[in-house]
């Protein structure tokens, strides 16, 4: 099994590091591979999305005990399903592999960043388009990009930060 990760780590590392050359001048390594990694579970996450809605919940409500979940919501949850975890796995070995965190650590770390970026997310659409009433489309962009940044900055600062050698 160490064997298949550390395969699969070089060979992601290797795609990102090669299409990192045009913008050695401009970014720093980390973030660029934060950036390729973070877009590349972005749209595995919005495919995972679709499947949800299209095929598996057939744009149809779910009822799960006694919860009735919109197909777009139950749809949202199993892409998460999905998502979390690759985007921790790309997180921990290809962005911020020098952490020296332990995973448990790192896990409990990256799971507050993402319920953080829920809500963040949430709030400024509300405030964007519920409340200066802008259009949806364009608040969503903005607030992705607030997202992002705020993600960025905590996971580098803090949930994924190098620990520090005494």
């Amino acid at each position: 099994m160490k064997r298949i990760h550390n395969t699969l780590r070089h060979l992601i590392l290797s795609i990102i590091d090669f299409f990192y050359k045009p913008f050695k001048n401009i970014l720093p390594l980390q973030t660029f591979r934060y950036a390729a990694a973070g877009g590349a579970n972005t749209v595995f996450d919005i495919v995972m999305f679709s499947l949800g809605y299209n095929f598996i919940f057939k744009k149809e409500n779910f009822t799960f005990l006694h919860f009735t979940l919109t197909p777009y919501i139950a749809s949202m949850v199993f892409a998460f399903c999905f998502s979390q975890p690759t985007g921790f796995y790309l997180n921990r070995y290809v962005v911020f592999q020098d952490s020296g965190l332990k995973r448990r650590t790192q896990l409990i770390r990256y799971l507050t960043v993402v319920f953080f970026c829920i809500i963040f997310n949430y709030l400024l659409l509300k405030l964007f388009v519920g409340y200066f009433g802008w259009y949806p489309t364009p608040s969503k962009v903005l607030a992705t990009l607030l997202v992002i940044i705020f993600s960025y900055s905590s996971q580098t600062y803090f949930f994924f930060k190098t620990k520090t050698k005494e």
